[in-house]
């Protein structure tokens, strides 16, 4: 849905807690009431109003749609089922057969397989290059290329892509430039800002922050892409619950104060991490030492919850690792309060083996949570042994 933009004079987590949530007009209530009605009454045949038919529109959606539009500085905002609803969504409306994209060597496996296994044999090619090196792009380039597909910090290897040097790259060449902001949040990360066409985000992540709801968003300026995919959610109907969107916005309004926690406590487990002799290699982009430090202390305001790291020892080390964890929990996703662990190659990542994006089995891959520092260390301590 389309917003005016009128909050954003004001702070961050202001507009978090209050853009499209006024108090309920009727009740006063402080909370954005969550709308289960599935059809609205008609004041006439024909009559516009803002909502008919719940696939169409619904006030909850309305309120979270308003809320993260405002939070990535966008004009409009759309919340899907799924972030690969979302994905599929802003795929869809820009390529058809013929159509080729470039997107990260490194991108999130789910993102691949809809890429190479559902849209590829309707005709649309894909290369996957390293897109912190122009000539790569450039290398990549086709005649039919529509589309950049960004991912920063990526997943699950945390690489940093420059936004703004793609989203350039890609108008020169008349693309669009797409950035998966879910790692950063809008808290760390405004991708329009840099440059970029549209913003996509699995809620399900940091924005939801509790492990509790699945849900995507697209946020974009351009008037254009806006309406398409407006359409597509509309007509493809893979809209989120009301109590889905509820779910979120309450996530919403403490993510700031989660993030500066995750941001905070993933810094500590990093340093940690690089210390340790069972441990080859760190991937924080908080480190001084990480390929893409410099570009991420310019274009996000802190390094995020996430490190990944290579175990000494490869798969059966990494995989033993991640058995012995009492504090970290053993599962897939990310971005909620609970501290994560995972091998990647042999779950979130398991579709992109055989690929070129293909991830190294060593790695493990943690999501930091809200829990007391000392105990995430001495978990990890452990679980690393001597």
């Amino acid at each position: 849905m389309a917003t005016d933009g009128h909050e954003t004079d004001l702070g961050f987590e202001t507009r978090a807690i209050h853009a499209g949530q006024p108090p309920d007009p009727i009740t006063g209530a402080v909370t954005v009431p969550i709308g289960l009605a599935t059809t609205f009454a008609q004041a006439e045949v024909g009559a516009d109003q803002a909502y008919d038919y719940a696939r169409s529109g619904n006030p909850t959606r309305a309120a979270l749609e308003s809320c993260v539009a405002s939070l990535e500085g966008a004009t409009h905002g759309f919340a899907f089922a799924s972030g690969l609803a979302a994905e599929d969504a802003v795929l869809r409306s820009q390529l058809g057969p013929g159509d080729h994209l470039v997107l990260g060597d490194d991108a999130y496996g789910g993102t691949l397989r809809l890429i190479a296994r559902v849209l590829a044999p309707t005709g649309i090619t894909w290369t996957a290059v390293d897109l912190s090196d122009p000539a790569a792009i450039e290398a990549a380039w086709t005649p039919s290329t529509r589309l950049v597909w960004v991912e920063t910090p990526t997943n699950p290897q945390l690489s940093i892509v420059d936004i703004g040097m793609v989203a350039e790259a890609a108008h020169e060449r008349g693309a669009i430039c797409v950035v998966d902001n879910t790692f950063a949040t809008p808290y760390l990360q405004r991708p329009l800002a840099l440059g970029a066409d549209v913003v996509v985000h699995s809620t399900t992540k940091y924005l939801g922050g509790h492990s509790d709801v699945v849900g995507g968003f697209v946020a974009t300026r351009d008037p254009y892409l806006a309406e398409v995919v407006g359409f597509l959610q509309n007509a493809v109907g893979a809209v989120p619950s009301p109590f889905d969107c509820y779910l979120v916005l309450r996530g919403i309004k403490t993510l700031g104060v989660r993030m500066d926690r995750h941001c905070a406590s993933a810094a500590s487990v990093a340093d940690l991490l690089v210390a340790h002799p069972a441990v080859a290699a760190v991937r924080y982009p908080g480190l001084a030492d990480h390929p893409g430090h410099a570009v991420a202390s310019r274009q996000m305001s802190g390094f995020g919850g996430m490190v990944s790291f290579v175990v000494s020892g490869g798969a059966e080390a990494a995989q033993a690792l991640v058995s012995r964890t009492r504090v970290f929990t053993l599962a897939e996703s990310l971005g909620a309060v609970e501290s994560l662990i995972e091998v990647p190659a042999a779950m979130t990542h398991r579709s992109a083996s055989g690929t070129p994006l293909a991830v190294d089995p060593a790695v493990v891959r943690l999501s930091v949570g809200l829990e007391t520092l000392d105990d995430l260390l001495a978990d990890l301590e452990q679980a690393l042994g001597s």
